[in-house]
């Protein structure tokens, strides 16, 4: 028991103990905070009288230097009065006129150099203008040329171009118009260009048999039937005047009782027109 006894005395004396150092640390730890605090506010207000002396010392030196502009803008109007002041009346109308004077002299020779270069500007737009149109002009005489049509075959015309009147047909018994003229040629004749073009089409027509059609300038057609062949010239070619095409045939059905012939056909904005009036 006695043992007990004096193991719980030690206990609690260490308890004791224990607990006198918490105290004393937590006095310890809030006199340190306390001073810390003190200083801090002692620094604050120590940075707070320099800030103000200073602001005192930036407004004293602004008062100074603004002092010191409104003296010498003082002086300088004053001095600038005083010397328009002692100018006489007579000097200072000469003075006015004078300025006038120049003024209108230089408006007046600043509008003169303007018209002239605007003259001079026009006179040459105009000039260019007018090369420029005869130039033209003159290009497009040499490009567009007089067209001269030939005959596709050497041969007589056996049959006549017939538009608004009749001619007989031996190969369908009657009466019919011809929009062409039938060129007398033995099979195997070669066909040259009439003009200049090129070759739009190369078709077997049900009527006019093979054919081939040729585009000139000025909205001119030539056509060229009853052929045997077309083996000269191919679709889109650009073809010369007097280039072979092709050769007599008789493959045209509406003509094929006819003695063998080139049937030639013209054409002039898609409207058929007399080749006798053309060809030469």
């Amino acid at each position: 028991m006695r043992n007990m006894r004096r193991d719980n005395r030690a206990r609690n004396n260490s308890k004791d103990a224990m607990q006198n150092k918490i105290i004393m640390y937590s006095i310890i730890g809030v006199a340190v905070l306390t001073v810390i605090l003190v200083a801090l506010l002692m620094y604050s207000r120590s940075l707070s009288e320099e800030m103000q002396d200073s602001a005192i010392d930036f407004g004293e030196m602004a008062n100074i230097t603004s002092d010191n502009n409104t003296e010498n803008t003082t002086n300088t109007n004053t001095e600038s009065v005083s010397t328009q002041i002692g100018k006489s009346v007579n000097e200072t109308e000469n003075e006015t006129n004078t300025a006038k004077n120049n003024i209108t002299s230089t408006n007046t020779t600043n509008s003169t150099a303007t018209t002239q270069n605007q003259t001079n500007t026009t006179k040459t737009e105009t000039k260019k203008t007018t090369q420029t149109t005869n130039a033209s002009e003159t290009k497009t005489e040499e490009t567009k040329k007089e067209l001269s049509f030939e005959k596709p075959v050497e041969g007589e015309i056996i049959k006549a171009f017939a538009k608004d009147n009749l001619v007989y047909s031996e190969t369908l018994q009657e009466w019919t118009t011809h929009l062409g003229i039938d060129i007398k040629a033995d099979k195997t004749t070669v066909v040259k260009a009439a003009e200049a073009g090129t070759v739009k089409t190369i078709k077997n027509d049900p009527r006019y048999g093979l054919t081939i059609t040729i585009e000139h300038d000025d909205g001119y057609q030539t056509v060229y039937a009853n052929l045997l062949s077309s083996e000269f010239v191919v679709e889109g070619e650009k073809v010369e005047k007097g280039q072979s095409i092709g050769t007599v045939g008789n493959t045209a059905t509406f003509e094929i009782a006819d003695e063998p012939h080139l049937h030639f056909e013209m054409l002039k904005d898609g409207v058929q027109i007399d080749p006798g009036t053309f060809i030469k």
